[in-house]
């Protein structure tokens, strides 16, 4: 009795022994990649790949030193394999679908963290972005989660960062000159803060022109206030120089004659609370996430910058050693500070997370 007892124990200790010691290594292996990744949150992707290879590598690795025929383990590793491609198979448009669309979208870089981008009917900040899914923040303030796989198959737009064009509508009777239009739209346009401003007309209507008013805006940050602060200089362009923005056709039938629907011009007050920009109130989580991801990149060149004035350090006579040193030290304070800053804005991304 007590030898076959012995037998089993011999038996089942091997492969439980081998189980456990590929479980260990895999929470090893994910202790040690979130240790070393813990500055790199935009590189959590690479980790999850990462592990999920390394996982399969362990399964097949236990199946081939189980203590089993050859038979079975041919049979089990065939499983395996069609299991495999069973998976890939069902889950291409769903999670594995995601998974490869995150993984283009990384290598891709068509935008970043903070962006302005639009997905079909979706606008907003992008606020996180994951293996499998891509957060935005939208003009409600509120976060949308669309997934990879749809991001990838839908018409993306990314507004750029070095400018994107700001153009509001009006239509105006035939009453009024087209060249004076131009030039009170093109004014609107200067005093709302864009540049480069240019006007289309865009219809010849059967009582009204349409026109479109276009300008550069290299701030993007402030996109929102930006297409407010154009239509209420239109209003004031127009209303300043007499012209009446009313429909034509309740112009023809009303019984008003020599009088003009016009907004009298007045001098402009500070409003309370107007000190904060509407962005910084509705973008605030991507705001953060952007400026995190824009310290990390600072972070990373300091680090570089260092690197190589350590490597002429060495390299540099006597006469240099002194500024080099001198300049190694200063950027090791900014590197120091800036880790703090970082640390605490990955702290406040935590909290805002938990919240959320």
């Amino acid at each position: 009795m007590m030898n076959r007892i012995e037998v089993l124990l011999n038996y089942f200790l091997g492969p439980v022994a081998l189980v456990a010691i590929l479980v260990a290594c895999l929470v090893g292996l994910n202790m040690l990649l979130d240790r070393t990744q813990k500055d790199h949150p935009e590189r959590a992707i690479h980790r999850q790949v990462f592990m999920l290879v390394a996982t399969l590598v362990a399964i097949i690795l236990a199946v081939v030193l189980l203590p089993i025929s050859d038979a079975l383990r041919g049979q089990i590793l065939s499983l395996l394999g069609i299991l495999l491609s069973a998976t890939i198979a069902l889950s291409s448009t769903t999670f594995l679908g995601n998974a490869l669309a995150g993984i283009l979208m990384r290598n891709v870089r068509n935008f970043r963290t903070g962006d302005f981008i639009y997905v079909k009917d979706h606008f907003g900040r992008v606020s996180g972005r994951g293996l499998f899914h891509l957060e935005i923040q939208t003009e409600d303030r509120d976060l949308v989660t669309l997934p990879n796989l749809y991001v990838t198959t839908n018409p993306l737009k990314v507004t750029r960062a070095s400018g994107t064009i700001i153009s509001a509508e009006v239509s105006l009777g035939y009453d009024v000159p087209h060249s004076q239009v131009v030039s009170l739209l093109q004014q609107a346009a200067t005093d709302a803060g864009l540049q480069e401003s240019f006007v289309y007309i865009l219809k010849l209507g059967d009582f009204s022109i349409l026109y479109r008013v276009n300008g550069l805006l290299t701030e993007v940050k402030q996109l929102l206030s930006a297409r407010s602060n154009l239509n209420g200089a239109i209003l004031d362009a127009l209303h300043g120089a007499g012209i009446e923005i009313v429909s034509p056709n309740f112009m023809n039938t009303r019984d008003v004659a020599g009088q003009k629907f016009t907004a009298h011009p007045v001098v402009k007050e500070g409003l309370i609370g107007d000190d904060k920009d509407p962005e910084e109130i509705i973008f605030d989580k991507a705001e953060k996430a952007s400026t995190l991801e824009e310290q990390k990149a600072s972070l990373d060149e300091i680090g570089e910058r260092i690197e190589t004035l350590k490597t002429a350090l060495a390299k540099a006579d006597d006469h240099k050693k002194g500024k080099i040193a001198s300049l190694i030290d200063r950027l090791d304070k900014q590197h120091q500070s800036l880790s703090e800053r970082v640390a605490e804005g990955e702290r406040a991304m935590e909290r805002d997370k938990s919240s959320d």
